[in-house]
């Protein structure tokens, strides 16, 4: 499987201005909305969970795809981390091996699960929507953290299942008050645990984003896909 659209290929030797050019063109050319030929059900559907991991100055990235609950392939890849990390630009840091670990799949799959956000992002092109447009599959973001925007409401201690809109602020370059995706309190427990941050990548609007990563829970935080993804990549790690 290749990059359908390769003039979007997160160069880590382009300059800060450049990638931010280039997430502004990825923005514009990503869909924020539902455009999928897959059923809502996912009965069926090849969904790739997508975890990346450090050693030394190397980036790995585990893919684990998903079909009717069970595992259906692995791939990864390594690269190395040619630049810092820097807010907001995490795909130019990491990109190069989760393309590797996508390109080494037998099989597209049709839904994307990364670790990041989608368009919880400043220029609304986080890694998910680079993924997701690159590669013109359905993407979305589950991210651990807030990058960027607010939540209409408090989110500490909310009940399981319960979602609470993020909206657009002036750090996020659109409208004022847009809904760019959701908190979501995908488990709890009387310890409480935080909510993920679901946002949509690419052909998945915000909405259904939450309704699928509801989908692929497992009883634990993270959707099944991204949480055997991590273990998946912790054993890469061990091998190298």
């Amino acid at each position: 499987m290749k990059p359908e659209k390769p003039q979007y290929l997160p160069s880590p030797g382009l300059s800060r201005k450049e990638m931010e050019k280039l997430q502004y063109e990825i923005a514009e050319e990503a869909v924020f909305e539902d455009n999928f030929d897959f059923p809502r059900s996912l009965e069926d559907v090849k969904v790739a969970g997508i975890d990346q991991a450090f050693i030394d100055e190397k980036a790995v990235s585990g893919v684990v795809v998903m079909e009717n609950g069970e595992v259906m392939e692995r791939g990864h890849g390594v690269a190395e981390l040619e630049i810092s990390y820097i807010p907001g630009l995490l795909a130019f840091r990491e990109g190069s091996c989760i393309i590797e670990a996508l390109e080494s799949l037998s099989a597209k799959p049709d839904l994307l699960m990364l670790d990041g956000s989608g368009r919880i992002h400043f220029r609304q092109a986080g890694i998910a929507t680079h993924i997701g447009v690159l590669f013109d599959i359905p993407a979305i973001g589950v991210a651990k953290k807030l990058l960027c925007g607010r939540t209409t409401d408090e989110v500490n201690d909310l009940d399981e299942g319960e979602r609470v809109p993020v909206v657009a602020d002036d750090s996020v370059e659109t409208g004022d008050g847009e809904l760019i995706g959701y908190a979501y309190q995908s488990r709890q427990t009387s310890r409480g645990i935080n909510p993920l941050y679901i946002s949509s990548g690419h052909r998945v609007s915000e909405d259904t984003a939450v309704d699928l990563v509801e989908k692929t829970g497992g009883g634990y935080k993270l959707p099944e896909p991204t949480r055997l993804a991590d273990k998946y990549v912790d054993k890469i790690k061990q091998r190298l």
